[in-house]
């Protein structure tokens, strides 16, 4: 008899899921090799097997199954997921000059930024081949609309990031781009395949664009208050890097002149000192906007929780629901 070990959602639900992951590892693995240009699979290897939580393909199964799904398509579009998600992060490496990802070098650091690029449009390509075999024009439109999102959220990013005009209402626009198109994309194609009502279907989106809202705000506050041996961060790394982030917004939005004065040196002209980042966080702390910020991710944790409410009991529903509370309960 196998006793679960798992304690954490995520981890319950790689548990539970472990036999469909492995089906959308295989699928994975076929579908990144290139009989013409072996640096494809090359590329794509060091990020696909570098690890993490493959957070959003089990989304994808985890609805699936929740709705009563037991056919091929929810393995396919987990591993479309996946690819769409690998994609993102090879261009977003190159875009951010980023040297290191979940403690690796990053493929532009190892291959090039061509390589890197060039191996992202691949995997977007296989990604619709992937989509296309479930024969669902609806699924299709779904996760074609959500590539379509991220990209424009990281444009939109792009001209955001360090500018001291970019409100709350920008943010949120572009985390909905970034991290919660997808995350709202992959658990909606779930109950499409799973043929369920539209309400339904539509709680399964708006739980993943809260679950994406609330997973991203809490990454931003972890950035000024996490510990770096488990996020993988160095404190204010985001204000290093000029990100105009939840935390800094709140508090440009109530700086006084000298104030703004100091952000508009550090984030918009990247003119930064030794003891800035010390200033920062006491300007953050005047204006108690860590606590703020944190209070707006338990608020999309618990919408999250609450598009559960209309969808069918089931244990995996449960895990779902205690996703909600892990994803913003890591700073506590």
């Amino acid at each position: 008899m196998n006793i679960s070990t798992a304690t954490k959602p995520h981890e319950q639900l790689a548990e539970r899921l472990a036999p469909q992951m492995e089906q959308v590892n295989t699928l994975i693995r076929e579908r990144m090799a290139s009989e013409h240009a072996p640096r494809i699979p090359e590329v794509t290897a060091h990020l696909v097997e570098a690890g993490g939580k493959r957070l959003r393909p089990l989304l994808t199964l985890a609805a699936a199954e929740m709705c009563g799904y037991d056919g091929p398509h929810a393995v396919r579009l987990a591993a479309t997921v996946e690819f769409i998600h690998t994609a993102t992060l090879l261009h977003d490496d190159v875009v951010d000059e980023s040297g290191q990802r979940r403690g690796r070098p990053t493929a532009n650091l190892l291959w090039d930024n061509k390589s890197s690029v060039l191996v992202g449009d691949y995997l977007f390509s296989r990604s619709f081949q992937l989509m296309v075999e479930t024969g669902s024009l609806r699924v299709l439109d779904i996760l074609s609309n959500a590539s379509a999102t991220i990209a424009e959220g990281e444009v939109l990013q792009l001209t955001a990031a360090t500018d001291l005009r970019t409100d709350e209402a920008v943010y949120l626009q572009v985390v909905r781009g970034k991290t919660a198109a997808l995350f709202a994309a992959a658990t909606q194609v779930g109950g499409v395949i799973a043929e369920m009502p539209e309400a339904q279907v539509q709680a399964l989106y708006d739980y993943g664009d809260a679950l994406g809202i609330a997973f991203q705000i809490a990454d931003d506050l972890l950035d000024y208050q996490g510990d770096s041996a488990t996020t993988g961060k160095n404190v204010g790394d985001d204000f290093r890097e000029r990100k105009l982030t939840l935390p800094v917004i709140k508090a440009v939005a109530q700086a006084t002149d000298e104030e703004r004065a100091f952000w508009a040196r550090t984030i918009e002209k990247g003119k930064q000192a030794d003891g800035d980042l010390e200033q920062a966080l006491a300007l953050m702390a005047k204006y108690q906007t860590l606590e703020a910020t944190r209070a707006d991710a338990n608020r999309w944790s618990a919408k999250a929780r609450a598009a559960l409410d209309t969808l069918p009991e089931h244990p995996i529903r449960d895990m779902l629901d205690g996703l909600a509370d892990y994803v913003v309960s890591r700073f506590s």
